[in-house]
Formats: C-alpha cells, structure tokens, sequence
C-alpha cells in the first residue's frame, strides 16, 4: 500500500505528516527542529527513518510561493532541499503549492482551543498535514 510522507521545511523546522494506508487522510507526525538552517544531515537523516518506518515511496514537500504566484527566497531554500532529499532518500519529491497554509494551521488550532503556548510546537507538522491532504485531494479527483 502505497503511502506519501507531507513536509512543511522552514528556516529551523521541518513539519512532518503521513497519509493513511489508503490515501484518504494526512496525519500530522512530528516536528523536526535543527539549530541552523542549512545543517541537514541529523533532518535528512530523521526523515530516511520516517520513511523506512511508514514505508513511504512519494514525498510531497511544501513550496512557499508568493502571492502573484513568483517564487522568492524561501522558495528557492525549498528548492534545493528538495534536490538534497531526492538524492538521499532517491525517492520523487513533488514540490506542492503551500500558500496560506501556516495562517490555516494556526485558525485550526486556535479553534480547536489549543494554548498560545503549544501551537508552536504543532504548526509545522499541521501545516505538512494540511500540504499534504490538499495533494491527496487534488491526485483523488
């Protein structure tokens, strides 16, 4: 059963998400934090594990666009992670148009009465899921 693994990269974290078994639903998973933005090795090497783990062959990864729909900075970051990803794990990376999904992580658990506090540390991995169930959506129709 073919499942795809969902990340939101950022500057210092990595959001991570799961499909189901039968492609129905994205799971939020965890949140990968790193000290600097361009020290990899210990985020790829956590995400070869998620991989192996939920026998994962397809990895959709959030690309931050602008709003008139140019890509900037952060897209570019985006871009060579996904590069990186592809030839470490050798597994395709569809790169997935991720606008406005942080403001909708953050509604989400705001309304759904999560703490100031403990939304940080939930935003990466609900944003990753929120990519995520946005492409499964998408392929399904």
């Amino acid at each position: 059963m073919k499942r795809i693994l969902g990340l939101d990269y950022g500057t210092k974290t990595v959001g991570v998400a799961v499909s189901d078994a039968l492609f129905l639903t994205a799971q939020g998973l965890e949140t990968i934090t790193r000290k600097e933005e361009n020290k990899l090795r210990k985020t790829l090497a956590r995400i070869e594990e998620l991989i192996q783990e939920y026998q994962v062959d397809e990895i959709v990864l959030g690309y931050p666009k602008n709003m008139d729909n140019s890509v900037g900075e952060r897209g570019r970051a985006t871009e060579e992670f996904k590069e990186r990803l592809e030839k470490r794990c050798g597994l395709p990376v569809i790169l997935w148009d991720e606008r406005l999904t942080t403001m909708e992580s953050e509604r989400i658990l705001i309304d759904g009465g999560v703490r100031r506090e403990n939304r940080k540390s939930r935003i990466d991995w609900m944003a990753a899921s929120l990519i995520l169930q946005s492409y499964m959506d998408a392929v399904k129709e």
